[in-house]
């Protein structure tokens, strides 16, 4: 018995030190998307993290890697144009937030 309280003590303790440590890590506050024919496409992290759900984006996990890891070399994720342009711009045209490829895109 004393070993399963053990057991699960140390259990608890190792989830809440992984938890403490990606619940306190440093946050960007803007993320910048490479783009070679639009543009760069600055995104204001800190702004969407007040009307949206982290994972949403962070569909794999906010440990797993910039979204281009998968998007655009993974052949059973899709590309990062598609990924953005379905996701991104149908969530601003939901909210009334600007679509157009220059609101966006800054060379």
């Amino acid at each position: 018995m004393k070993r399963l309280v053990v057991t699960l003590l140390a259990t608890a303790f190792v989830a809440t030190a992984t938890f403490a440590s990606i619940a306190f890590a440093e946050i960007p506050t803007e993320v910048t998307f490479e783009s070679a024919k639009m543009g760069a496409v600055t995104f204001n992290h800190t702004a969407h993290q007040e009307v949206g759900d982290c994972a949403t984006c962070h569909h794999t996990g906010v440990e797993a890697g910039s979204c281009r890891s998968c998007h655009g070399v993974d052949a059973a994720a899709p590309d990062m144009k598609k990924v953005s342009h379905d996701m991104c711009k149908g969530c601003h045209k939901e909210k009334g937030a600007p679509t157009g490829c220059k609101d966006c895109h800054k060379k």
